[in-house]
């Protein structure tokens, strides 16, 4: 974001600098009051200051009147009474034509130059803008695909295991209630016992199959141990669906084949998508140097085939191994993970014997996408600013020509604008190449009045390659406007003119490209962000479900057989009951159903989310058996204070901390990326949690130290005591 306000900052004193040269020193106060509109400082009187500096440079000045379209622009970004300041834009844009008319100019191209003017101030100053609230609001569409998978998974785990738990439950109850056939009802519920386990394993494994993440990480630790350089590339999009498993599976395969040879010195893991816009396959490709024969590892039992995939191995034309699988993010991609998790689950049995395949719905649940989002309008509007901006300085061009060779400049300058248009999406050194021929070719003919196409050229130059080679390139085609100016014979003024307007034009040409390009990397992040988040919460519901729900109901499991064993003791089956009854706790927290917020669960979800947003986290946690008040109000706290790391600073680190003293508990959050003078006051947000605290006493404090905010929660705690280990 500072990138594209530095962007902006750039054109508007380059912009201002036009009229500067030509002798009115009074530019550099409208460019000082555009830069406060920039920054959101908007008021009446502001707008007032610029409309007596624009007429008092035009008017008393004598400075072209092109400087009006600094008030234009900035009337259609007041956002108080906005109706009235759009009504009062045309007639800023009228004067201007008036005032040229009586000074006997050019009426039609100083009309052409306010708007442009006006336009690039309004519609630069306005994506930067939208820019800045996408970017705040990326944890907005981050917060409703976690809300909504918490939802789903919640519905799935109670429909499953949330119902055996229930027959455990019960069960136990029955056992106590009815000594006499205490042995048959102990057979059920160990047999329920055993398919919990399962399906809690089962759904563990395809939660975590969404991804491959975690396989991918493994696959690196795996062949740095081996000392084997490794690069891995990844080109996918997550969460894969439970398919990603086979791939998983077969990432794990081929790498436990490079580390078992021995052999290779390099292996490059890799993936990406193909197919249509939807991305519909998935490729993994694992290519290593170590290789002699044609003969690969062994895949049997994979089963890519029956998943509509295929797998291929063999050697390169250059002697390298590859592994390559694709597969179908379709529906057909959606049986094969429960078979692998069933699988699982039964390799990880507690010694039952049975075979068990679970019929938990995670096992035949349907893929479910993310949340769509919402049309966003800011690139469409960014394309449509930069168009018409390209079609104004078109028109300026064409004002100058003579009837006959308007036609022919008409038709360049359309393909020029086109090529122009095709830049948004990337570097096209067609295009660019297109449109330095359309710069230079046609000056013989059309004359002086085409140097000013130049300045279309520096903009995409400028977007398309690195600054050490675009600034010189820049600077060679400034020059060459300069050049052929003087073998035309242009006055001093008219060439100094020419050269800066090129210089100009090409500046506003690529910041408009660039803050396109910035409006839709940000819809791409956002989605992604959303997309991170749910794979994130999907792989805390698999360790969840495997060491906390698991080991419960593994523990069940074996108190159950223990009591059979025994004869169905009452303190046994006593004590199945409560295990059961503590399982269906894990199974709340897995679900993130618990209606007390859990500190610790909240500081690992504050951990999660900032991870997934690129945040580099570190916790300092004091265990302490605290009231379920105290951990509530806490837990409240610490989200709101991970939600303004996300939405109110540009944070590369956040530290949470909680200490116990002697007046009381203290939670500490601390980043960061705060932007200087931008604290804010009178949220309702804080006001929530110093009420909040209040209720218990406590007291909320915060301050800015430099670029860094520190939140500050303090609850009284009398004699605070180590949680038991």
């Amino acid at each position: 974001m500072r990138l594209a306000r530095v962007i902006v900052v750039v054109v508007l004193a380059a912009l201002a600098s036009v009229y500067v040269i030509a002798g009115a020193p009074i530019a550099l106060a409208v460019f000082g009051v555009q830069v406060l509109y920039l920054l959101k400082l908007r008021t009446w009187w502001l707008l007032a200051a610029q409309a007596v500096l624009v007429y008092t440079a035009s008017l008393a000045g004598g400075v072209s009147t092109g400087i009006l379209g600094f008030l234009a622009g900035s009337l259609l970004l007041t956002p108080a009474h906005r109706d009235t300041a759009r009504v009062l834009a045309p007639f800023v844009v009228a004067s201007a034509a008036l005032i040229d008319a009586a000074r006997g100019g050019a009426t039609a191209d100083a009309t052409i130059t306010v708007i442009l003017v006006s336009l690039v101030v309004f519609g630069l100053t306005r994506l930067v803008e939208r820019a800045g609230e996408m970017h705040a609001a990326r944890l907005s569409l981050a917060a409703a695909a976690v809300a909504a998978e918490r939802l789903r998974l919640a519905a799935e785990l109670n429909d499953g295991l949330g119902r055996s738990l229930e027959v455990i439950v019960e069960g136990g109850r029955r056992a106590l209630a009815e000594p006499d056939g205490a042995a048959e009802v102990l057979a059920s519920v160990t047999a329920t016992a055993r398919a919990a386990l399962a399906d809690a394993r089962a759904a563990s494994a395809n939660y975590r199959a969404t991804s491959l993440a975690p396989e991918l990480v493994t696959a690196r630790a795996m062949l740095d141990a081996a000392g084997i350089a490794v690069e891995v590339r990844g080109g996918h999009t997550e969460p894969l669906g439970p398919g990603g498993a086979l791939l998983a599976n077969v990432l794990r395969e081929a790498v436990t084949d490079v580390v078992r040879r021995g052999t290779p010195r390099l292996c490059v893991i890799e993936t990406s998508e193909q197919g249509d816009e939807r991305g519909n396959t998935v490729r993994l490709r694992v290519v290593d140097d170590g290789h002699r024969t044609a003969e690969g590892p062994d895949f049997d039992g994979l089963r890519l085939e029956e998943a509509g995939g295929t797998l291929t191995t063999g050697l390169s034309p250059s002697g390298r191994f590859v592994v390559e699988a694709t597969l179908p993010r379709g529906p057909s991609t959606e049986a094969a993970p429960s078979e692998a998790g069933a699988g699982e689950a039964g390799a990880g049995g507690t010694g039952a014997g049975d075979a068990h395949a679970p019929e938990f719905p995670a096992g035949r649940r349907r893929r479910w996408p993310l949340p769509k989002l919402a049309h966003d309008a800011s690139y469409a509007m960014s394309v449509a600013v930069l168009a018409a901006v390209l079609v104004g300085f078109s028109a300026k061009t064409l004002l100058q020509l003579d009837g006959p060779l308007a036609i022919p400049a008409a038709a360049c300058l359309a393909v020029i604008v086109v090529m122009q248009l095709r830049s948004v999406n990337g570097r096209h050194m067609v295009a660019l190449t297109v449109m330095a021929v359309l710069t230079y070719a046609p000056i013989p003919v059309f004359g002086p009045v085409w140097l000013g196409a130049a300045g279309f050229l520096a903009g995409p130059v400028l977007l398309a390659f690195p600054w050490r080679a675009a600034w010189p390139t820049t600077a060679a085609i400034v020059a060459s406007v300069a050049a052929a100016g003087m073998l035309f014979g242009l006055p001093a003024p008219v060439l100094a003119n020419s050269t800066l307007s090129a210089l100009v034009t090409g500046l506003v040409v690529y910041a408009l490209l660039r803050l396109a390009q910035i409006v839709k990397e940000l819809q791409a992040a956002r989605e992604s962000l959303a997309r991170s988040a749910i794979v994130e919460e999907r792989l805390r519901a698999a360790r969840d479900l495997h060491d906390l729900l698991g080991h419960s109901l593994a523990a069940i499991l074996l108190t159950c057989e223990l009591a059979r064993r025994l004869k169905c003791p009452r303190e046994r089956i006593e004590e199945i009951a409560a295990m059961a009854e503590g399982a269906r706790a894990d199974l709340r927290s897995v679900s993130g159903e618990q209606r007390e917020l859990s500190l610790a669960a909240e500081v690992e979800s504050a951990r999660t989310v900032l991870s997934a947003a690129g945040i580099r986290v570190t916790v300092e946690p004091v265990e302490l058996n605290l009231p379920a008040e105290v951990e509530t109000v806490l837990g409240t706290v610490l989200r709101e204070a991970v939600t303004n790391v996300l939405r109110h600073s540009e944070a590369r680190h956040c530290a949470i901390t909680m200490r116990a003293d002697e007046r009381g508990l203290r939670l500490r959050v601390r980043n960061d990326g705060v932007s200087a003078g931008k604290t804010r006051r009178g949220s309702s947000g804080i006001g929530n949690l110093t009420t909040r605290l209040a209720a218990l006493d406590g007291r909320l404090a915060s301050h800015v130290d430099g670029d860094r905010f520190t939140l500050d929660a303090c609850v009284p705690h009398r004699a605070p005591v180590p949680a038991q280990m």
